[in-house]
């Protein structure tokens, strides 16, 4: 089955930068799309940057639009999000996706904290 392995989250300085990983196995399809999504306390989960495998086009929030890269390594089936100049709005469990026709995965999240 489908595993999403999220890492690289901690706590970073306003400023800061971090990156986090999702490592993706279980598949064999090849067009697909990977985003990710950030939850904070009561509030909704959302998108932050999507990118899909067969085009390489991304899309951002425009809260992270500047901020924010998402990439991928094919080789190792690993999706990244490089976050730079972060805030503490930023501050948010952080999901890893993969859909598929009509089929989604999540991975278990990675929280990301930006504090002083």
């Amino acid at each position: 089955q489908v595993q999403l392995v999220e890492s690289g989250g901690g706590l970073v300085q306003p400023g800061g930068s971090l990156r986090l990983s999702c490592a993706a196995s279980g598949f064999t399809f090849s067009s697909y799309r990977m985003s990710w999504y950030r939850q904070a306390p009561g509030k909704e989960r959302d998108m932050v940057a999507t990118m899909h495998t067969t085009t390489d086009s991304t899309n951002y929030a425009d809260s992270v639009k500047g901020r924010f890269t998402i990439s991928r390594d094919n080789a190792k089936n690993t999706v990244y999000l490089q976050m730079n100049s972060l805030k503490p709005e930023d501050t948010a469990v952080y999901y890893c996706n993969l859909r598929y026709i009509t089929s989604a995965y999540w991975g278990q999240g990675t929280q990301v904290t930006v504090s002083s």
